[in-house]
């Protein structure tokens, strides 16, 4: 049960490396070697703590062949994992089985969905963050009947409804 929980929180962390990898590297001595060295410079094993390094263990006999962003990546998202409680590890290797079971090609879709929202604007990304809690507080049926009117739009309509969601609280729009 123990190496499943592992292996999946290894598994875990390396879909979600795509994204984490794009994110700002956090400060601290696990986040990289001290001393200035660039963010993309490799890694040792060894510099990882032992916890990391216990979230990781799948990945160490292929550790030092990884790219750097993929090692910072991994690093990362181990300092992520070690840093939630259990409810959050629960939740986490839950969505990671949800993710698991999904076709290749609803996965990619997601991903490209992702890298879509990233390349956002940050007042953009603040306005869909905002309109998705807005949405996951409806009554199931109300979220159902928008999802039908999305399937109904053309890209153009729905680039047009996305253009005119309100802006978030304190926002200011671009009149563009």
């Amino acid at each position: 049960m123990i190496k499943a929980i592992a292996l999946g929180v290894s598994l875990f962390l390396a879909a979600a490396s795509a994204s984490v990898a794009q994110e700002a590297p956090a400060s601290g001595p696990a986040s990289g070697a001290p001393g200035g060295v660039p963010a993309s410079a490799p890694q040792s094993w060894q510099s990882l703590s032992p916890q990391q390094q216990q979230v990781l263990k799948g990945f160490q006999g292929k550790w030092d062949s990884l790219p750097p962003d993929k090692q910072q990546a991994l690093t990362k998202g181990s300092q992520r994992w070690l840093s939630m409680t259990p409810e959050q590890r629960s939740g986490a290797e839950q969505r990671f089985k949800q993710w698991r079971a999904l076709p290749p090609e609803q996965r990619q879709q997601l991903r490209q969905r992702w890298h879509e929202f990233k390349s956002l604007p940050p007042e953009q990304q603040q306005r869909v963050r905002e309109q998705y809690k807005r949405f996951r507080q409806m009554p199931p049926e109300r979220r159902q009947e928008l999802r039908r009117q999305w399937r109904q739009m053309s890209p153009e309509q729905r680039r047009t409804y996305i253009h005119n969601l309100p802006a978030p609280a304190g926002a200011h729009r671009n009149p563009h």
